[in-house]
């Protein structure tokens, strides 16, 4: 975010028109184009000398000398403060919600959500779930496998499945594991996995005095993670292909390094974090991304981190070129994070 700047009134004027006509066509913006689009009878004369503060304090630069101005990073994060989101049109909010809705489960709804988004907005379409403790248990299975293992299946309230495969030192009868899993699923269900295994903890330790063969073998199991889900998060991206036929100004070697970037999900989930570690709900848009990888410094993204009914903490995005139709777009992300947020 630019800060300690002061804009007259005028200069905002002129810089947010030459924005908008450089996201709308790609080219450079002359003084006599912002002129005629004016209802006032600012002459070229006035905007040129404007326009050359403006290039003076970086918020506009020039090509080569007889072209017109190209606005900058700083002149995009300036502008976009005091842009507001717009408004999703009717049909178009139902279908995404109807589209939306067709998913039966909260991992499909999500991974859907990142396809709409491309789909809308011919960019890069990004939607992480990050499990989360807050979800609520539905019930769980214990199921006796080879050697040793146990498979255990954790079924949350938004319907979504976890499985586990564990390794034991010893070896639990099935009868045991039903014991288990009945007393898990009569005493827990409905509880938040993180107050569940809360729970669980304070009562293994007071049985410790008996630590009866149910007790020992309930803590074993609690120590291989029982009721706790895997941190791995789901991510799904669509349409990276959309940036190759942006000018970005990279070399080829370049473009594929930021290709190969995309593709390591270590490193979206960074960009995702980085990025939107804002209040959940809030709508960010961040531009200019050399920091995250120097590839991406023509890059700009939108996005929300929010957090649904059952718990599930989610992240979505899109990610383009930092000439893109911010309103729209900013309209489009709130929008489907705002359904997931009651969907999910």
């Amino acid at each position: 975010m630019v800060t300690g700047e002061t804009l007259t009134i005028r200069e905002q004027e002129i810089l947010h028109s030459i924005l908008k006509e450089y996201i709308e066509t790609g080219e450079p913006v002359g003084s006599r184009l912002i002129s005629k689009r004016r209802s006032d009878n600012l002459s070229p004369a006035s905007i040129r000398n404007a326009m050359a503060d403006l290039a003076d304090r970086g918020f506009l630069s020039q090509p080569h000398t007889s072209a017109g101005r190209v606005p900058t990073e700083k002149a995009f994060r300036y502008c976009i403060r005091s842009l507001a989101a717009g408004r999703v049109p009717p049909m178009e909010a139902l279908r995404i919600r109807a589209e939306l809705l067709e998913a039966d489960t909260v991992e499909r709804r999500v991974e859907r959500s990142s396809h709409i988004l491309t789909e809308l907005t011919r960019k890069v379409g990004i939607a992480a779930a990050l499990p989360a403790s807050g979800q609520i248990l539905e019930q769980i299975e214990l199921l006796p496998l080879t050697d040793g293992q146990i498979l255990m299946i954790l079924v949350t309230r938004n319907h979504i499945v976890h499985n586990r495969v564990v390794d034991l030192e010893e070896r639990i009868p099935a009868d045991e594991l039903a014991t288990i899993r009945n007393y898990i699923n009569r005493n827990f269900e409905g509880w938040s996995l993180k107050e569940a295994r809360q729970e669980l903890l304070r009562r293994i330790d007071i049985e410790r005095a008996a630590f009866d063969a149910m007790t020992r073998r309930l803590a074993l199991l609690y120590s291989r993670g029982l009721l706790e889900l895997d941190a791995a998060p789901e991510v799904h991206m669509e349409g990276t292909g959309n940036l190759v036929g942006i000018d970005l100004h990279l070399t080829r070697e370049t473009m594929r390094e930021l290709l190969r970037a995309l593709e390591q999900k270590k490193r979206v989930l960074e960009l995702l974090d980085h990025l939107l570690e804002e209040t959940p709900g809030e709508l960010q848009v961040r531009v200019g991304l050399g920091e995250v990888h120097p590839a991406m410094k023509e890059l700009a993204i939108i996005g929300l981190a929010i957090r649904g009914e059952s718990g599930l903490v989610a992240r979505i995005a899109v990610l383009g070129p930092m000439r893109m139709q911010y309103q729209r777009i900013m309209g489009t992300v709130l929008h489907i994070g705002r359904i997931l947020e009651t969907v999910c």
